[in-house]
């Protein structure tokens, strides 16, 4: 194993697999440098002088300008390169050039059959509070009815959150729309949506965003309409549960797994190993003409004709760029320039630009065609990639790959985190120090890529998405971390 790994001929930096010294001797192929300087893992190293103003270049493609002349060996990072963002960028629509691997063996997975056709891989019970004011009685509601039914559906959840009162225009339809969508979703058995009676967020209002066909399994309660609120959720849960309780999971084809791919805290490893990792799940689901969801809008910025260049129509095309350039548009409206990433962890992590941290992000979706862009709320239909409106924060656009129907969430990190989202949420570490350090966290060591390569890996990791889908739980299920977030963009009153 090399103490550095060069991606792309045309990089003029490699990424630190270890620790380097000062003066430690590095070769890379046929090429023999000394590093100048410590340089932590997933950091970078200058693989020949790049004078100031110039690009630098990863993954075969600029990630920012030097801003000052560097050696080669030298560190890379802050103190020397910066992003070459700017505003909005004028787009070219070419022909796509994304082929997928052909079909191999079909796999299966086994999950609960809906009436619609659509396939869960949980049969679970959901509080959905319309306001904020009930959330505490939604999460009372299921600790009661989770031990009253414990052992008849995989579990009774609430999800709370803090907002449906107050709200106005599309920062009340985000919220609307968001929870609407949860209450479709088919990991869900059963539904409570419960109101207060007075907030903006109408119990009317939301059912109306739910189509008549999807209402069967669905419930609701105004708390004020009644006078024991408790008692009135629970034989509603009561009457949710005897209607999906003791269903079998029946064998299905992995065409029926949504898949959505998320990352969060990444180092300078994730686009090296967890990222590119997620990417071939991508393709085997896609493969199998399964759907695959990819988010996080701002963390693309850079990269987004990666994406465009496999976008499957011009209409695809052109709706890929006007997002986009909206979620541009959201930043410079509140005074934010759009390159305002990475985050703290990220750079102590070694990521220095949000084009290098777009570029690793976007290897997630693989070379899946991009068949389709869903606003916020909306939900994937198409098999292939469906782009999806949310920002990269972690818990609001993990609970929007909920909403659009992702049934398993692949989570890729370099610095840990907890979270857990409605759906059943894999982490999987980009370093095995991570993995090792934070096994209560982490559910796959994608570090093992480095010595052992991709191939192993990917049959490890599909082995284990199938065996999620059929029950096993993910280390955040079994931790009892199970939120949302609901994504705030307007004023309150």
């Amino acid at each position: 194993m090399t103490g550095a790994l060069h991606i792309h001929a045309a990089d003029n930096v490699a990424t630190a697999l270890a620790d380097l010294t000062a003066d430690s001797p590095l070769a890379i192929g046929a090429m023999h440098l000394t590093v100048t300087e410590a340089i932590g893992r997933g950091h970078k190293v200058a693989l020949a002088p790049i004078a100031r103003g110039d690009n630098v270049i990863k993954y075969g493609f600029p990630i920012g300008i030097a801003t000052a002349d560097i050696a080669a060996g030298a560190h890379v990072h802050s103190h020397n390169l910066a992003t070459a963002l700017t505003g909005s960028d004028d787009y070219v629509y070419t022909p796509p050039l994304a082929v997928l691997p052909p079909k191999q063996r079909q796999h299966h997975f086994m999950g609960y059959a809906r009436a619609d056709g659509r396939v869960g891989t949980r049969n679970e019970i959901w509080i959905l509070p319309t306001v904020g004011c009930v959330g505490n009685l939604a999460a009372r509601v299921a600790r009661i009815a989770g031990a009253r039914h414990a052992g008849r559906v995989d579990g009774i959840h609430a999800f709370k959150h803090p907002f449906g009162c107050s709200q106005l225009g599309d920062d009340l339809g985000h919220t609307r729309g968001l929870l609407a969508a949860l209450a479709q979703h088919p990991n869900a058995g059963g539904v409570l949506i419960v109101g207060l009676g007075c907030e903006s967020n109408q119990l009317g209002a939301l059912l109306e965003r739910i189509p008549a066909d999807r209402r069967a399994n669905i419930r609701t309660l105004s708390a004020q309409a009644v006078e024991d609120d408790e008692a009135a959720c629970l034989t509603l849960i009561d009457e949710l549960v005897d209607g999906c309780a003791d269903m079998p999971r029946t064998s299905a084809p992995l065409s029926q797994l949504v898949l959505g791919v998320k990352c969060g805290g990444s180092d300078g490893l994730s686009g090296l190993t967890a990222n590119p990792l997620v990417g071939r799940m991508a393709d085997a689901v896609a493969a199998a003409d399964g759907k695959v969801i990819l988010t996080e809008i701002p963390e693309i910025f850079g990269a987004e004709r990666v994406l465009m260049d496999r976008a499957m129509s011009r209409d695809v095309f052109d709706r890929t760029a006007q997002l986009v350039q909206d979620f541009k548009a959201y930043f410079t409206r509140n005074g934010e320039p759009v390159s305002e990433n990475p985050s703290p962890g990220n750079i102590a992590g070694g990521i220095t630009t949000l084009e290098e941290k777009s570029l690793g992000a976007v290897q997630k979706g693989g070379q899946v065609p991009l068949v389709d862009v869903q606003l916020y709320g909306g939900e994937a239909t198409l098999p292939g990639l469906t782009l999806l409106e949310a920002p990269g924060n972690d818990a609001v656009s993990s609970t929007a790959l909920t909403a659009a129907g992702a049934t398993v969430i692949l989570f890729t990190t370099g610095r840990g985190t907890p979270l857990g989202f409605p759906a059943p949420t894999l982490k999987i570490a980009s370093n095995s120090e991570l993995a090792a350090r934070k096994s209560g966290w982490i559910d796959f060591d994608a570090g093992t890529v480095i010595g052992d390569g991709f191939e192993a890996a990917s049959d490890a990791l599909l082995d284990l998405i199938i065996a999620t889908a059929s029950g096993r739980l993910t280390k955040a299920e079994a931790n009892e971390e199970r939120d949302i977030a609901i994504w705030k963009s307007g004023v309150t009153l």
